[in-house]
């Protein structure tokens, strides 16, 4: 069951199969970055719908939960959408080897769009969690395959470039999600922040159909037991650690977390054992690139997940900025990653990923380390601007690379599969960054605010007076050091992968 590349009308000879990593075969072939550019938009559509709706949270709970105190009802809005996203990956990034990346693509596409058609229309806040559920679905389908076709269609020594690219797409989402949530939030209702991506939706489809090439399939069997034994434990594991502050990180929940990690080790055992294909390929494990730069993007996955919640909860709450005006200050980041990404991706093909790695990691962790001096009540707005920008150079040095070192020597019928496992290394560390920034910065408060969890008012309420303000900002300040000191913790696995062969020297034209 093989699709032909999109070489073989013009070369009968390659009809059943593809040239290894995109390389020619002596035919014409379309440039493979109309193809990238089609996937971006898809790409940019999930990661600006993960952060547009922290933005919203408020106004959905005015409008579909109006009658409680409670918080945790519309934080599920966000919940159920992780969690549908992280659980399926493994599976989704071998679909995509199995049927073709371009057609699980496309269905996950579909999926996300219509759920967020769906999500846009709810009249009830169960009939919004389910809808988000199903948008996580979407996106867990669209991920990986993004990755594996750059892998097949783009030279292992041209692929930092395209990674670059695809690197500077999170770095502009993380700008366009909460200050076009904010805008659409105050013009048009909450409703068109799932409304918008219906025409983005449609486009990227459009693009994709016409432009991501279909590349040969490759015969999977699926491990039955594996999915089942992955499933479970990546549920248990990431519903304990994202529910975890919700419920007091109560005995149960321990437990949940501990029998997540014990049927993960069962999956581990029997994905060494299974004598026909297994889901997780272990042999990728022994390629050093690729096992250390799991670990580089688990770290990056936390540190981008935990840094903007103390922060935002400062700027807005300790200096009384709108959510439009905070999200402003992230503009020089979005930018500095933005337009450098491309750049480094294409100084990576000719240089060891430790040369960009290294400097860009430590500058994220130096301007986390900066903000954290910067929080407290006297400081100038503007000033914030400063390691806004300086991160945003730091990040232009961090998702490009590691993405591209994990899977510069991934063979084509492993690019799904090691995908899967990238993005569910990197979707298991947001949740843990998620779940320890919670944990941390409510521990600050009450060591900052002594009695806070007895008071009255909520702290969320609205601009704090100016005596609370002070030990407020001392506590986000001293929150902030945390994921500053993970992101060293990538740095120092980094420092562990080695030059890879093959290296551009010159320009390959």
């Amino acid at each position: 069951m093989t699709d032909a590349p999109p070489s073989s009308a013009t070369n009968p000879g390659t009809a059943h199969a593809s040239p290894p990593h995109g390389g020619r075969t002596g035919a014409p072939e379309r440039s493979p970055w109309a193809a990238l550019w089609a996937l971006v938009i898809g790409f940019f559509m999930i990661l600006v719908d993960t952060t547009i709706v922290s933005v919203a949270n408020p106004a959905i709970k005015a409008a579909l939960d109006p009658d409680t105190n409670n918080l945790d009802n519309v934080v599920w809005v966000t919940s159920a959408y992780l969690l549908a996203y992280a659980v399926p990956l493994l599976i989704t990034g071998r679909l995509g080897d199995r049927f073709g990346p371009k057609t699980i693509y496309l269905v996950g596409l579909s999926v996300f769009t219509l759920a967020s058609l769906g999500c846009g229309l709810s009249a009830t806040l169960e009939m919004l969690i389910v809808f988000r559920a199903a948008q996580g679905l979407g996106a867990a389908l669209m991920t990986p395959q993004t990755m594996a076709i750059i892998t097949r269609t783009f030279p292992p020594n041209r692929r930092g470039a395209a990674m670059g690219l695809w690197g500077g797409a999170s770095g502009v989402a993380m700008l366009v999600g909460p200050l076009a949530g904010g805008l659409l939030v105050d013009a048009f209702g909450w409703e068109s922040i799932f409304f918008v991506n219906l025409p983005v939706g449609v486009v990227g489809f459009v693009m994709a159909m016409i432009l991501v090439p279909r590349l040969e399939t490759h015969r999977h069997r699926f491990d039955v037991v594996g999915v089942m034994l992955s499933a479970v434990a990546l549920f248990l594991i990431v519903f304990g650690l994202q529910e975890g502050e919700h419920f007091d990180w109560a005995a149960w929940v321990w437990g949940l977390i501990a029998a997540g990690v014990v049927v993960m080790a069962v999956f581990i055992w029997q994905q060494f054992r299974t004598k026909s294909e297994a889901l997780v390929p272990m042999a990728l494990f022994r390629e050093r690139n690729f096992s250390v730069a799991n670990i580089g993007i688990a770290t990056v996955g936390f540190t981008v997940t935990s840094m903007s919640l103390p922060l935002m909860f400062f700027v807005q709450l300790a200096r009384g900025l709108t959510p439009t005006e905070s999200a402003l200050l992230l503009v020089p980041m979005a930018l500095a990653a933005g337009v450098l990404s491309p750049f480094a991706g294409r100084l990576l093909d000719r240089t060891d990923p430790r040369f960009l790695l290294v400097p860009g990691m430590l500058i994220v962790s130096t301007s986390l380390f900066w903000y954290a001096a910067l929080m407290n009540v006297d400081t100038p707005i503007w000033m914030y601007l400063l390691p806004s920008a300086l991160m945003g150079i730091g990040q232009a040095g961090m998702w490009g690379p590691l993405a591209t070192t994990a899977t510069r020597n991934l063979q084509p019928r492993q690019a799904g599969a090691g995908a899967g496992i990238y993005n569910t290394t990197r979707t298991i560390g947001s949740v843990l960054g998620s779940a320890a920034i919670a944990a941390f910065m409510q521990g600050r408060l009450e060591a900052n605010i002594p009695g806070i969890d007895d008071a009255t008012a909520g702290i969320g309420s609205g601009a704090l007076p100016s005596i609370v303000a002070e030990p407020f900002s001392a506590a986000m300040a001293q929150t902030t050091l945390l994921p500053a000191s993970v992101m060293l913790i990538g740095v120092a696995a980094v420092l562990f992968l080695k030059r890879p062969e093959g290296l551009r020297t010159r320009d390959d034209r």
